[in-house]
């Protein structure tokens, strides 16, 4: 367990836990472990080299070998990535060209050598029989033999790792941001929310978890020792026994419930007890989770527990036994019987749900007075709500009051999307801009007050976190929505993957548009060449691991989007494989070296979830040059067969809609804070006061005290 949370601590802040050894020279092991992180685009910190330099010989390699392989793990360069084509991106051949020259192979030494174009005219040919098809053809050493030596730039990623404090002190402080997020977290965050909770299972605990599936992960721990667990709903409670059953805490899908100790069946329907006596109206959330409730039922056995009589009437709900009208639909009975007060009277007790359903209130007023009142109703709630549903709210009024909105586009939790028109009634722009203003407020209110605010211009346009859900684990990765600057003259894409159990063939492909998304072309395995693009070859199996690139000189590029998408064309889906990740690379054209060079690689995005296509992200040429457009989405697909032309109007129409949605981004708050009065800078001043500063990487020697957020931490921009 040490060794996990030890490794999830440098991976997620880029700090290596100060570590208790002998005291020796280990400056020799420093100096090493320095030029081995420049390799994979890390460099030490003066404090880590010194503490690496303290510490004796041994104690110092093993320091420094662990580290290592975490950052070299988090940029993909744990593995060896080969290319079909061994002096990719030179000599890659035209398509129809390489098939035929497959074919020729298959076909030397009979008496149709000669005859392969011919034959692929006329006949259809299974490229999966031909043995020179899909496979690589060479080894990785002889594909290095074939490339030139790398030539640094001063552009390439160079990202610092620091000196933390003990294992324990930095898996508490981690501990305490996840458990307290106000936002959900991502499947990468639960999964380490989990490895901390046990760690720090006996040191303080947060005094509430705001987020309910991390508070089932929370509660799990605390129950396996014998503590009560937070719990003000039924759901809670149902969370809390798909985590103590290794299943599923968002509730998204179906988990087998475990046989519980008896111990454990009592504490889970006593609680359940406890929350129905104090409030029977919660008996409402039941029926969201029917055959959930049903399950678990059988192997709580709540009939052995007469005492618990409340208990029981929850799986009597599940049941059908006994009626229980939830809230929303309380709230929807009100407003089809048109008793508008009503429904506003009971939204009004639960302010999140208010906001969430403001829009619907204000477009169906009766008159000016039914919106005033919905409007009053709002401004008293929005101090209630969270951080997150505030934010939401106000980037929901900054779209629905943009000129020429006429389109809407939904994400949901894992990634699935889908678009549409807007046909809804505009707001009325009296209650509209009043609404807004309150927002910016409130939003104003809880922000704190720095003294200096120092903020790279280049991360303004970060979109603020509001839900992690569908974001994947990696490096580099940011909010849905954020755009950042491209530099570089050569974008290379890359995917790797290692099937488990099945011949797997996972498919790089670009699907590039012009500026008004009218007009499509595409690069992939069935079109290895394009203007600008070139891409790397077809490997159709990955018994040990196989990678596919695709090169984009952006100054040759025709088209102004660019669209790199994966799919699962055979084979298992993204999380049954044994590993499977996507990234970019930016180089400039005079660089040479290999096809993955680490120190240039800008993101690495694990492939995980239950679909067959992913669509990480897209770039967007303007004025400027090139911006990248995080999106984050996780289309179905197919069962098999998926390709970058099969999906193209769907990732068409996907892609313009995201990309003219107005997002809430850094820009946002930081705006906010100057116009009440906040000194906003691009540098730290030299009077050695402290400052909060926002960016990409902090820079060294910043003054003490100041409060520092990076990607690593960026849900403390949400506030609470």
């Amino acid at each position: 367990m040490s060794q996990k949370t030890h490794d999830l601590i440098v991976r997620k802040s880029w700090r290596v836990p100060v570590t208790e050894g002998s005291t020796g020279d280990g400056s020799s092991i420093a100096r090493r472990f320095d030029v081995a992180l420049l390799a994979v685009g890390f460099k030490a910190s003066d404090r880590l080299l010194r503490h690496l330099g303290g510490l004796a010989p041994r104690d110092a390699k093993l320091v420094a070998v662990q580290a290592l392989a975490v950052v070299r793990e988090s940029v993909g360069a744990h593995v060896e990535h080969n290319a079909y084509f061994r002096d990719f991106p030179k000599n890659v051949p035209d398509t129809l060209e390489f098939w035929v020259s497959c074919l020729k192979d298959a076909l030397k030494d009979t008496d149709y050598a000669d005859r392969a174009a011919e034959i692929f005219a006329r006949q259809k040919v299974n490229l999966l029989a031909l043995r020179k098809y899909g496979r690589y053809q060479h080894t990785y050493a002889e594909m290095v033999a074939a490339h030139e030596e790398f030539l640094p730039a001063v552009t390439d990623r160079c990202t610092v790792l620091d000196l933390g404090g003990t294992l324990d002190e930095e898996a508490h402080r981690l501990y305490l941001v996840l458990a307290g997020s106000t936002t959900p977290l991502s499947d990468d965050d639960l999964v380490a929310l989990a490895i901390l909770a046990e760690h720090c299972n006996s040191m303080s605990q947060p005094e509430s978890v705001p987020m309910r599936a991390s508070r089932a992960i929370v509660n799990a721990v605390h129950v396996a020792t014998g503590r009560e667990p937070q719990a003000d709903t039924v759901t809670d409670v149902l969370r809390l026994a798909c985590a103590l059953s290794d299943g599923d805490v968002t509730l998204e899908a179906s988990t087998r419930f475990r046989s519980f100790p008896r111990a454990t069946r009592r504490l889970l329907l006593r609680t359940l007890d406890g929350i129905v006596a104090s409030s029977p109206a919660k008996l409402g959330d039941v029926a969201m989770h029917r055959e959930a409730w049903k399950r678990l039922g059988e192997r709580l056995h709540p009939h052995e527990h007469r005492g618990l009589p409340n208990a029981g009437r929850v799986f009597a709900v599940a049941r059908g036994d006994e009626d229980a009208s939830s809230f929303s639909a309380r709230v929807e009975r009100a407003l089809a019987t048109g008793e508008r007060a009503e429904a506003t009277r009971l939204l009004s007790a639960a302010p999140g749900a208010l906001v969430r359903r403001v829009d619907h209130l204000l477009r169906t007023a009766a008159d000016d007075a039914d919106a005033a009142a919905v409007l009053r109703a709002v401004e008293e709630a929005l101090p209630g709500v969270s951080g997150r549903v505030l934010l939401s709210l106000r980037q929901h009024l900054e779209n629905r009051r943009a000129a020429g909105s006429d389109r809407r586009v939904f994400v949901n939790r894992i990634g699935g999307a889908w678009a549409g028109a807007d046909n809804r009634a505009p707001l009325p722009a009296e209650a509209l801009e009043p609404l807004v203003d309150a927002c910016d407020a409130e939003v104003l209110r809880r922000l704190p007050q720095p003294d200096v605010l120092v903020v790279d211009p280049d991360f303004l346009d970060v979109a603020l976190p509001l839900s992690g859900r569908a974001r994947p684990g990696g490096t580099g990765i940011l909010p849905r929505g954020s755009r950042t600057r491209v530099t570089g003259e050569l974008l290379r894409f890359f995917v790797h993957w290692r099937q488990n159990d099945r011949r797997t063939d996972l498919d790089l492909s670009c699907l590039l548009l012009d500026a008004d998304f009218t007009r499509s072309d595409h690069v992939s395995w069935t079109r290895l060449r394009s203007g600008g693009f070139v891409h790397s070859g077809d490997l159709t199996e990955a018994p040990g691991g196989a990678t596919e690139f695709i090169d984009v000189e952006t100054p040759n590029v025709r088209r102004d989007v660019v669209v790199p998408q994966v799919h699962v064309y055979a084979g298992e889906r993204f999380d049954e494989t044994a590993e499977a990740f996507f990234g970019f690379m930016t180089r400039d054209l005079a660089q040479r070296g290999l096809p993955f060079e680490p120190a240039t690689v800008r993101a690495k995005s694990d492939l995980t979830g239950f679909g067959r296509v992913t669509i990480p992200l897209a770039f967007l040429r303007d004025d400027d040059g090139w911006e990248a457009l995080w999106l984050h989405l996780n289309p179905k697909g197919r069962s098999g067969f998926n390709t970058v032309e099969g999906h193209r109007v769907t990732t068409t129409t996907l892609v313009r809609d995201i990309a003219a949605h107005r997002f809430l981004t850094v820009r946002y708050l930081v705006s906010l804070l100057r116009a009440d009065g906040v000194d906003v800078r691009e540098e730290a001043p030299q009077d050695g006061r402290p400052v909060t500063y926002i960016g990409f990487a902090a820079p060294e020697n910043l003054p003490a005290g100041s409060r520092i957020i990076t990607p690593q931490n960026l849900l403390d921009l949400v506030p609470a």
